[in-house]
């Protein structure tokens, strides 16, 4: 490390917001994927936008790389620093700037995690809705273009963005939007920062849209004897019109292995849950509805879920799927995050399990079938080098049935590091404008190098 940049650093920012203890820097070393860490050479931590600012400067002065960092909770390494430079942790520029209950939007710093946002918010009748199920900070979520469990009615980040405050890589500050619900004046430029992972600029401030909190609730699960036939019954579903707030789809596999992790005793059969909001009767009437339509595609022990308790079960058990596979002692995990047309989704579920069962390895499948996108985990040691090129394939070749059915290899996870290589096959020429984009915006390649596609030094 260079000593003299290091230490001007401390000393224009001072010494309370640079970290470069060996804890500091192995934290910010990686996130929750597999990909391999790569330790800072310095952690910042800004508390307002001047210390990005001038964090910023001292950079472009010495060409040091700076890589945001969010919670951490991210699945395909995009908060890893691989070019080492300053990793930059936003976790105390978590405040609400500004909160218009009337118009339904608040701005905030990127730091906030989306629930301290909604411990603000829900008092006043209000919640932000995209639940990723990590409580991920909303600079992260909007930097990958989150999604997750309710995206099926309320769509990912992109659909909730209504302005972002962004440092580009000269230190010029811009508005991409406004405080409006809608806009057709100039490029988009929301959806350009909104999934750039960090690569083209540094987001500061963040408006969001948000909803207000449904009177009513009700969960509902039914079994099906096959992955495939849960997601028919899910589009018959979605072909209906009825309004599901959540509809996810938990393969046996899976199903055994969360029961094993957090004790529950749900059936070990291919699952669909559902959630429905509204009023209590609108509710009650899309439940009813599903049920019957459910049985007449022959499914298993549909059952509501109305109380609070119950329901928080069910999603605190479906956003532990993941960890309950992560945490199997002396075992790793690989895993694909594809996303089809819908009509498209069954064939590619039964491809999934099909070549997870052909390989001998554990693995699970589970997804916001609502939507079209689905997530494979499959569990191979370490020390094994064929189970680990056996697991690589079984990611590989989902990727690319996903995109022979025009889906795509990332639904929102985003593409960091491990989906760089599908980046030409699925967006062809379109490639070179995005990196015609990120030259133009970042010259240097000052921020989060390495990720998305090669750049400069790769």
């Amino acid at each position: 490390m260079t000593r003299n940049w290091l230490h001007e650093l401390m000393d224009v920012l001072g010494e309370n917001k640079v970290g470069i203890s060996d804890g500091d820097r192995f934290r910010h070393s990686k996130d929750e994927s597999s990909h391999s860490p790569v330790e800072p050479e310095v952690v910042v931590f800004p508390e307002e936008k001047e210390d990005i600012l001038l964090a910023l400067k001292l950079a472009n002065t010495f060409d040091i790389p700076i890589t945001p960092f969010g919670s951490g909770s991210g699945l395909d390494g995009q908060a890893i620093p691989i070019r080492k430079g300053i990793s930059m942790n936003f976790e105390r520029m978590d405040r609400v700037i500004s909160f218009e209950p009337e118009d339904l939007t608040v701005t905030v710093q990127p730091g906030i995690t989306r629930l301290d946002l909604n411990k603000v918010i829900n008092p006043h009748g209000l919640f932000f809705p995209i639940d990723p199920g990590a409580n991920a900070s909303i600079g992260g979520m909007v930097a990958t273009n989150a999604s997750g469990t309710t995206a099926v009615r309320y769509g990912s980040m992109k659909d909730q963005v209504l302005n972002l405050e962004v440092i580009l890589a000269d230190g010029k500050t811009i508005k991409t939007g406004s405080n409006a619900k809608k806009s057709s004046s100039g490029y988009h430029l929301n959806s350009l920062f909104t999934g750039s992972e960090g690569t083209l600029g540094i987001i500061s401030e963040i408006t969001l849209k948000l909803h207000g909190i449904p009177e009513h609730t009700i969960a509902a699960s039914c079994t099906f004897d096959s992955p495939k036939a849960c997601v028919e019954a899910a589009h018959s579903v979605l072909m209906s019109g009825v309004p599901v707030l959540r509809m996810e789809l938990v393969d046996a596999n899976s199903m055994k292995q969360v029961n094993e992790y957090g004790e529950y005793h749900f059936p070990v059969q291919h699952t669909l849950f559902f959630e429905f909001s509204g009023t209590h009767v609108s509710a009650k009437d899309d439940a009813n509805i599903v049920g019957k339509l459910m049985e007449e595609w022959g499914c298993e022990n549909w059952k509501h879920a109305s109380g609070s308790i119950e329901r928080a079960t069910i999603w605190r058990a479906r956003h532990e799927l993941a960890y309950a596979f992560r945490h199997i002692k002396g075992m790793a995990v690989s895993g694909s995050d594809v996303c089809v047309p819908i009509s498209k989704l069954a064939d590619l579920v039964e491809f999934a399990r099909e070549r997870i069962e052909a390989s001998g390895l554990l693995g699970g499948i589970f997804g916001h079938v609502g939507d079209g996108n689905f997530h494979t985990i499959v569990v191979y040691d370490p020390e094994n080098s064929m189970e680990r090129k056996q697991s690589e394939a079984i990611n590989n070749e989902l990727v690319l049935k996903a995109l022979e059915l025009k889906g795509t290899c990332t639904g929102e996870h985003g593409v960091g590091i491990g989906k760089m290589k599908y980046q030409e096959a699925e967006h062809g020429h379109a490639v070179d404008v995005m990196k015609s984009i990120k030259a133009l915006l970042d010259p240097h390649s000052r921020f989060n190098p390495g990720k998305i596609f090669a750049g400069k030094g790769d």
